[in-house]
């Protein structure tokens, strides 16, 4: 209902762009005020423009949705930029045709108009080009963490957390050797994943045996353990709008490619790992999905030996002071991807109390990673595609 309503606006916007470009394209080359290059130029912005709506109406047919797919998520991004740049150009008018600062007969003249366009143009292509690369770039973070107890047979762990590959029409198997690369550079003793393995459609995944067989040289002491999150479910997604219910389950492939993978699912259940430490994954707060109501985090430790370190993966940075309040002594999210695309980079911690990043509440910490892939756009920019290490340290309180 809510994509409905934006629809108009939508429709608006775009005419506004076509206009602004067809506009100052006509001033910089006058043989193309013709309207035969404004029919060709508005039909190319209108295919990009609907592209989003073809690729949730297409079916799966090799190849050529996958292309559709891969331009519509192009499209957000540079959609994006350009109602930044335009809208900011817009103000910039606005203040010199209002200020001294230069006459206003030059504030509207025909050079201030082609240099201002060609700044725009410069400023869109240049943000978009840097997310698009930026986003295939996979870094390596590294966060300390002390735990005042005691861990049988070892006082140190080297925990590497990824989260939010997103695996499907922009994030593949390149992406993923890099990351399974980085992982065992970290000589982990255990592996753990925070949820949106997949992008809510499994037959978007290009090669998938490929990425198993990728994902199954991850090398650890203790395995690899993995949370479903919010994406980890078959569902239909138009620009980010979901179009069914919140009871939504992941698919059976989805599930058959976490075993072939070796990779431990853990759905709101813990695991003992060596006697020493336990290891907890949640359902996702969202999008529980098959368990329909994830538990709370006092029924996750009920019985639990609270002397062992208890580590938690939920997907989202939620019930952070609960999870203290219950003993939990580490708590490894994602989600957020720290906003991913910049202005969502400045505006994420309005959202969450650990946006990105290490945080102490109380006695438990939170580390919240930014992600490996993509959601939307297929850019970043002003944040980072990431694997964490994690050096935790266990200091016997006895």
């Amino acid at each position: 209902m809510f994509t409905l309503f934006l629809m108009p606006i939508y429709a608006l916007l775009l005419i506004y762009i076509i206009k602004r470009a067809l506009k100052w394209i006509g001033t910089c080359i006058s043989p193309l005020k013709a309207k035969w290059f404004t029919i060709i130029f508005s039909t190319i912005i209108s295919f990009f423009a609907v592209s989003p709506l073809i690729a949730f109406f297409m079916p799966n047919v090799g190849s050529i949705t996958r292309i559709v797919r891969r331009i519509s998520t192009y499209w957000l991004g540079v959609l994006l930029y350009t109602v930044i740049f335009l809208g900011f150009s817009d103000i910039v008018i606005l203040i010199l045709k209002r200020s001294k600062f230069i006459s206003k007969k030059l504030a509207v003249s025909k050079r201030a108009f082609i240099v201002l366009g060609i700044c725009i143009t410069l400023a869109i292509s240049g943000m978009s080009l840097y997310g698009r690369i930026n986003a295939s770039i996979i870094k390596s973070k590294s966060y300390d963490v002390t735990i005042d107890k005691e861990c049988k047979a070892q006082n140190k762990l080297t925990i590497a957390l990824v989260a939010d590959m997103h695996l499907g029409y922009s994030i593949g198997l390149e992406m993923m050797q890099d990351m399974v690369n980085k992982i065992n550079n970290m000589n982990a003793d255990v592996v753990v994943i925070a949820g949106d393995i997949f992008d809510n459609d499994y037959n978007a995944i290009y090669q998938p045996e490929k990425i198993i067989d990728c994902l199954k040289g991850i090398k650890s002491k203790y395995g690899v353990y993995a949370c479903y999150g919010n994406h980890d479910v078959e569902e239909s997604l138009l620009v980010g709008f979901t179009f069914k219910s919140i009871y939504a389950a992941s698919g059976k492939e989805m599930d058959n490619f976490l075993k072939k993978a070796g990779i431990k699912l853990l759905r709101d259940e813990s695991v003992l790992i060596n006697d020493s430490f336990y290891l907890i994954g949640r359902v996702d707060y969202s999008k529980p999905g098959k368990e329909e109501k994830r538990k709370m985090p006092i029924e996750l430790v009920n019985g639990l030996d609270k002397s062992k370190p208890v580590i938690v993966i939920d997907h989202q940075p939620r019930e952070l002071q609960e999870l203290a309040d219950a003993g939990v002594d580490l708590d490894l999210s994602g989600h957020t991807h720290d906003g991913q695309i910049f202005p969502g980079n400045l505006l994420i911690d309005f959202f969450w109390e650990n946006a990105c990043g290490k945080m102490q509440k109380d006695n438990m910490t939170s580390i919240v990673t930014s992600g490996v892939g993509l959601f939307g756009p297929n850019m970043r920019t002003f944040t980072d595609s990431e694997v964490v290490k994690i050096n935790v340290k266990f200091n016997s309180t006895d």
